[in-house]
């Protein structure tokens, strides 16, 4: 058995299972299908960038290598946040590589693929996967990467700097949360331009597995802590490849992906908005946007919902994501610019939208959310969880007389939906979700209630009840 497979977004697996050989291999089954699918010829090129796990440099070297023997010309953006990457290859209409595992744990890695338009779909993976060659790949070892260009880094910087008005955040202090986030160094940068003052915070040189959607309890801490300590007015970070934000407001208190997603698709002044089933009700409940297109977890399916929102007339299409990164379906007008589309997941977008809202209106961090409809969501995870016992366990909840048993000592089933996982809403409006992670074996659960108080009880009870129906499976 292997760990390597295609998840939410990209190939993911432990590190020990992307040997040279293997990363060689999939390079070339991705050239292939370009090839074969999008017309993508030998003789053209293809960009290849990478974040900054210890892993990293040594595997993009393997794809850098295995790109030039299919016969392309190979553009080394060197360490760069994923959506830096993206805009590049938009805006150059060439394939890409980005050498990432996001968030997830230092002894894994993996590989996302881009097209000349833009992220792989599920059709783009299975058409990966039959060229696939591993038996012939080659197993030696690469020595040199080649030189590195600034230009997708570069191009990345404008962009982020021309959303927001030239001192727009002066007077504020912003911390920066740096960790091992390949885009630490953009953020300072970026925010500094804006007119901030920025607080630089727990640099590191070794990989932090930030997860914007599970916050480890040190994470908690030090944005309270800083926030107190350095008199902030806000504490900004993002997870590894830096296309997932993190915002705590002037109290240190983190803002839910989901609330970050929404208060930018209002920046923005969406007119349809695309969102995983993850994502809470206030975005239906603020009246805010025509419509809202829910999906399942990943990428690739907020992208299908965005080209739909598209098809159906709708000219302003934000899409995001729970653990907040942000896609943007609709080159949209920003103050006397526009900021052009960009179908990837960005975590500058959000990180500046609320730091810009809270500036213009001259409102600390916390007051953004006051005139939304109060939801809070809180997630858990089970850990260890192999799908021959989630997937019975969530084929269980669709039965109506075992949904009805299992839920009733938290309320009545209203409403569900199994779009990803089994989804419940109970009659008080309150919501608990599961669903089997796409990038690990775990299952996930999702409470969602009027208080922060309630959603945890729901969220325990939700984690605890579950754990107890899987050792049934076992």
């Amino acid at each position: 058995m292997t760990s390597l497979k295609f998840g939410t977004s990209g190939l993911r697996g432990l590190v020990t299972e992307l040997p040279d050989e293997v990363c060689r291999a999939y390079t070339l089954a991705f050239l292939r299908h370009m090839d074969r699918a999008h017309g993508i010829a030998p003789g053209g090129k293809v960009l290849v960038g990478y974040d900054l796990r210890d892993s990293s440099p040594r595997i993009a070297a393997a794809c850098i290598d295995a790109a030039q023997v299919f016969g392309m010309e190979v553009e080394n953006s060197g360490p760069l946040p994923t959506p830096a990457l993206a805009l590049r290859a938009l805006a150059q209409k060439l394939p890409a590589i980005m050498v990432t595992g996001s968030h997830i744990p230092a002894d894994r890695n993996g590989l996302k693929f881009y097209r000349p338009d833009g992220e792989i779909d599920k059709a783009d993976e299975a058409g990966i996967l039959a060229a696939l060659d591993l038996a012939g790949a080659d197993a030696s070892t690469p020595d040199y990467a080649g030189e590195i260009s600034p230009a997708a880094l570069a191009e990345y910087e404008k962009r982020c700097m021309s959303m927001l008005a030239t001192g727009v955040l002066a007077g504020k202090r912003i911390g920066v949360y740096q960790h091992s986030s390949v885009g630490r160094d953009l953020i300072v940068r970026v925010l500094g331009a804006l007119g901030a003052e920025t607080v630089a915070i727990a640099r590191s040189d070794v990989f932090v597995p930030v997860d914007t959607e599970a916050l480890r309890p040190e994470d908690v801490t030090l944005a309270a802590n800083a926030a107190e300590k350095y008199r902030l007015d806000a504490l900004v970070s993002t997870d590894g490849d830096a296309d997932r934000p993190l915002v705590a407001d002037e109290t240190g208190a983190f803002i839910r992906g989901d609330s970050l997603g929404l208060l930018t698709a209002r920046f923005l002044n969406a007119d349809a908005v695309v969102t995983p089933v993850t994502s809470n009700t206030a975005i239906e409940l603020s009246g805010l946007f025509g419509k809202v297109y829910r999906t399942k977890v990943g990428s690739p399916y907020v992208i299908e919902g965005m080209e739909q929102a598209a098809k159906d007339g709708y000219q302003r299409v934000v899409g995001f994501e729970a653990n907040g990164g942000v896609l943007l379906g609709s080159k949209v007008g920003l103050g006397g610019g526009s900021v052009s589309a960009l179908p990837t997941r960005d975590a500058m977008l959000p990180i500046i939208a609320v730091l810009g809202m809270a500036a213009k209106g001259n409102v600390p961090l916390s007051k953004l959310l006051s005139d939304l409809p109060a939801r809070f969501t809180r997630s858990g995870r089970i850990e260890h969880v192999e799908a021959t016992l989630s997937g019975p366990f969530l084929q269980s909840l669709l039965d109506e007389a075992q949904q009805t048993n299992f839920f009733a000592p938290v309320g009545t089933v209203q409403s569900n939906d199994a779009i990803d996982g089994v989804r419940v809403m109970l009659a008080t409006g309150e919501v608990v979700h599961y669903r089997a992670s796409g990038n690990a074996p775990e299952l996930r659960c999702y409470a969602e209630a009027a208080s922060e108080a309630r959603a945890e009880q729901l969220l325990q009870w939700g984690l605890q009840q579950a754990a107890a129906q899987l050792r049934k499976y076992s």
